[in-house]
């Protein structure tokens, strides 16, 4: 009788998201009894939600019950009509949401909350950024100048944290994680979600229609951990962000299309806003004539506030986990809501 098959496409091209060996002996020991792994040494593309996947792993899957890959391509439903569970080691699945995927039945897990840590981290390090008047700090430093006159003015560059206002626009595995540093540090949270919920400590959950403006009014720095799906592209618009207080801060880690970026523009130039931490653009690389490069009151990274070198002991802990409970029949940490789009 064969043997039960996991494939896995996890050897990215950049050496920290590649999957190391120890991941896979540790895998490979934990295998239940009456199954076989296939690793496909061949690169992968784990940018973004994933993209494509190698001749080698769509040859893999021809048997495969199960496969964990950076997105799932509908090559591999198609040439692996064996599957049963498939696994994103992205957090994203809008890259995965092909027609092949809404009308298959096969079980589609992702790795929503693998990042959280690190990326809330980055947003309590943006927030920092701005609220010691690092930005400030930094031009002078370029400059080969000491100049304090910025912080020693009436109204100098800088809040303590417990003076500011966090809000969270999506209270997911990012937005939790945001929320229980930033209440931790003495900041006031108010986050949405799109259903009520048990209240946590420290935050004040706001739901329904008009919900992401209300905490854009109340927020000294808004926090965009959203998904990207219909409903929130662009939901960070002109609107919103007039709805914010003035010298507030934005942040975005989410995905740039969440942000109206001209809007942005537009409140960056009219001195609208403190300032912006972006981790995300619309456009990825951003462009080098993108005006978002001007502005000395933002912060921009190249897509890397998920980078962690803790990365792959939590993925490696959510497959065990999942792989035992679908050998049991149990339901699976993480399943997708294909509809919603997360």
């Amino acid at each position: 009788m064969d043997r039960r098959h996991l494939v896995l496409n996890l050897r990215d091209q950049r050496p920290v998201w590649a999957l190391p060996d120890r991941v896979v002996e540790a895998l490979r020991a934990d295998l239940p009894d009456g199954w076989r792994m296939t690793v496909v040494d061949a690169p992968a593309d784990g940018r973004g939600d994933g993209a494509g996947a190698s001749r080698e792993a769509l040859e893999a899957v021809a048997d495969a019950e199960a496969y964990a890959g950076f997105g799932v391509p509908p090559e591999i439903l198609e040439l692996g009509p064996g599957l049963r569970w498939v696994h994103s080691a992205a957090a994203g699945v809008g890259g995965s949401l092909s027609e092949a995927m809404r009308t298959s039945k096969v079980i589609f897990t992702n790795s929503a909350g693998v990042h959280a840590v690190p990326m809330a981290e980055w947003v309590i390090g943006a927030v920092l950024h701005f609220g010691r008047g690092f930005d400030v700090a930094l031009r002078a430093q370029a400059a080969r100048s000491w100049d304090k006159r910025p912080f020693d003015a009436a109204e100098p560059p800088v809040r303590e944290l417990a003076d500011q206002r966090m809000g969270i626009l999506g209270y997911g595995g990012i937005g939790r994680e945001v929320a229980a540093r930033a209440s931790a540090l003495g900041m006031r949270v108010s986050a949405t979600r799109r259903s009520r919920s048990a209240t946590p400590a420290g935050v004040e959950l706001i739901t329904g229609e008009g919900a992401a403006h209300e905490v854009a009014s109340r927020s000294d720095v808004l926090a965009v951990c959203l998904p990207e799906t219909d409903e929130t592209r662009g939901m960070v618009s002109a609107d919103l962000l007039a709805a914010m207080p003035e010298d507030a801060v934005l942040i975005n880690v989410a995905r740039g299309s969440v942000v109206d970026e001209t809007a942005l523009i537009a409140a960056l130039a009219e001195g609208r806003l403190r300032g912006a931490a972006l981790d995300v653009t619309a456009r990825e690389p951003l462009p080098e004539d993108s005006p978002l490069w001007e502005f000395l009151n933002i912060l921009i990274t190249p897509h890397v506030s998920a980078t962690s070198p803790r990365f792959w002991d939590r993925q490696m802990e959510l497959i065990r986990a999942n792989l035992r409970r679908y050998v049991r029949g149990e339901p699976l940490v993480n399943e997708v809501d294909r509809a919603a789009g997360y």
